[in-house]
């Protein structure tokens, strides 16, 4: 199966579609992030489970990669070295919105050449590098669901995803209580 083409305009069509969804899932994926308690990264749900703190870093970092994709050329799987400053919950979400801002600078200066060429994922299939977007998107979005179910057992509450999460209406109609 060969790869599909895109001309210049349907690259930057998608472009234009898909930027808006990444800034609004990345703010969804850093309050789930936020939530994890920074004394309970260690938290796993099964010993072949990743901690919380492994599977938040490998969502950020794979966020990285597929974003990263038009710029670069290539997906890249190099390693990314995990910054001192990311060991708990807090630092990495601090490395997620450095990281994004940059990813979304380049992509808004990517050209049609750069946004339709050609890239190899692994040797399993071949896209065009503005397809890597909504890749990467669906990634992030599977694996921060698997991250949201660790919060409640390890003791924290779950944020809003799409649409009020059970603990976030328990904050609400606890507010709203408190003001009558």
């Amino acid at each position: 199966m060969s790869a599909p083409q895109f001309t210049p305009e349907q690259a930057r069509f998608i472009l234009g579609l898909t930027l808006p969804a990444m800034k609004i899932e990345h703010e969804t994926t850093k309050r789930v992030i936020q939530a994890i308690p920074v004394h309970q990264g260690d938290y796993r749900p099964d010993a072949v489970s990743k901690t919380a703190s492994e599977l938040a870093w490998h969502i950020v970092v794979a966020e990285k990669r597929f974003f990263n994709t038009p710029k670069a050329g290539a997906f890249d799987v190099n390693p990314i070295p995990k910054p001192e400053s990311a060991k708990d919950s807090a630092g990495i979400v601090a490395w997620f919105d450095e990281t994004f801002g940059e990813s979304i600078e380049k992509l808004q200066q990517a050209s049609a050449d750069e946004l339709t060429k050609i890239v190899d994922f692994r040797g399993i299939f071949q896209l065009p590098a503005v397809a890597f977007l909504q890749i990467g998107l669906n990634h992030t979005i599977h694996h921060r669901g698997q991250l949201s179910m660790y919060l409640r057992p390890m003791g924290a509450k779950v944020p809003s995803i799409y649409g009020e999460s059970y603990d976030a209406t328990q904050e609400r109609m606890a507010r709203e209580a408190k003001a009558t």
